[in-house]
């Protein structure tokens, strides 16, 4: 009795799911709670809203059409697309959440569950310096303690210093479970087409199918309500505009497309191959 009828996707996900497993319910219990904890995000949770929306389109969360060979959905995340005039970081937040609630009502992605790259390239020091403690908890609390999904892993692709020294902070505070599953690749193809085969990767990440498209989930979930203009109203998540830098979006992104070009990171040679240092595996 402590769910209300608003709460559509949790009712949703408690219908198309047995739970065999206390943990399942445990997380769903306590996403529950984060929802009613963070009332003021969940406002307006839907893919029209004005912030959502522009996040969707910009690829907050893309996601490619193979499952891996494990049957998990793949999450693509290219964060120099972050346009910081148009939406927040809890934007993108909202937009993530929002994503995963409509893909996990999948019966095959709640037992397989998903994996996640995130390509840093180009992402500047003045965009990694919105990436607030306080932010960074409210992420750790919704992904990682809270919502009822499986990761399988985590991949950091041609991360900066900056993102390297930040995860370094915030690793204390991540379950061990969690770190086990976050691969810092650099700009080492290699290790990540050891976990995740090319075969299914766009080109991007050195993969064999063509430049990932960004507006292709946000197609999926906006349907016809999708559109092509690149207006936003700047006020998402009751941010006053004056607070927001607006001379640090990207200046010449391509709307529904990588801002990084096709096949930029680094492949290793035979004798690089030799001496790289084995990743930690998943469990």
């Amino acid at each position: 009795g402590f769910l209300r009828t608003d709460d559509a996707f949790i009712l949703r996900f408690l219908r198309a799911r047995k739970f065999q497993h206390f943990e399942a319910f445990r997380l769903l219990a306590q996403y529950f709670e984060y929802r009613q904890q963070n009332l003021d995000m969940f406002k307006s949770f839907k893919a029209t809203d004005p912030g959502i929306k522009q996040a969707l389109k910009d690829g907050f969360p893309g996601g490619l059409a193979n499952l891996d060979h494990y049957g998990r959905k793949i999450l693509v995340l290219f964060a120099a697309n972050w346009d910081q005039s148009r939406y927040t970081l809890v934007d993108i937040l909202r937009a993530i959440l929002l994503s995963l609630e409509a893909m996990i009502e999948d019966p095959e992605l709640q037992v397989n569950g998903f994996v996640l790259i995130i390509d840093w390239s180009n992402f500047t020091f003045k965009q990694a310096s919105k990436l607030t403690p306080s932010m960074l908890r409210l992420a750790i609390e919704g992904l990682q303690d809270s919502f009822p999904a499986r990761f399988g892993g985590i991949h950091f692709v041609n991360q900066p210093w900056y993102i390297h020294a930040l995860y370094t902070v915030i690793r204390p505070f991540l379950k061990e479970k969690t770190r086990k599953r976050i691969f810092l690749h650099g700009n080492n193809l290699n290790s990540l087409h050891q976990l995740i085969h090319p075969e299914i990767l766009p080109s991007e990440f050195g993969g064999m199918l063509p430049p990932y498209d960004m507006g292709t989930w946000a197609r999926t979930l906006l349907d016809h309500e999708y559109d092509d203009d690149s207006e936003c109203n700047v006020d998402s998540y009751n941010t006053p505009a004056k607070d927001i830098e607006k001379d640090l979006s990207p200046k010449s992104m391509k709307r529904s497309q990588s801002v990084v070009d096709p096949g930029v990171l680094k492949r290793m040679d035979k004798n690089e191959e030799e001496n790289m240092q084995p990743l930690l595996s998943l469990d």
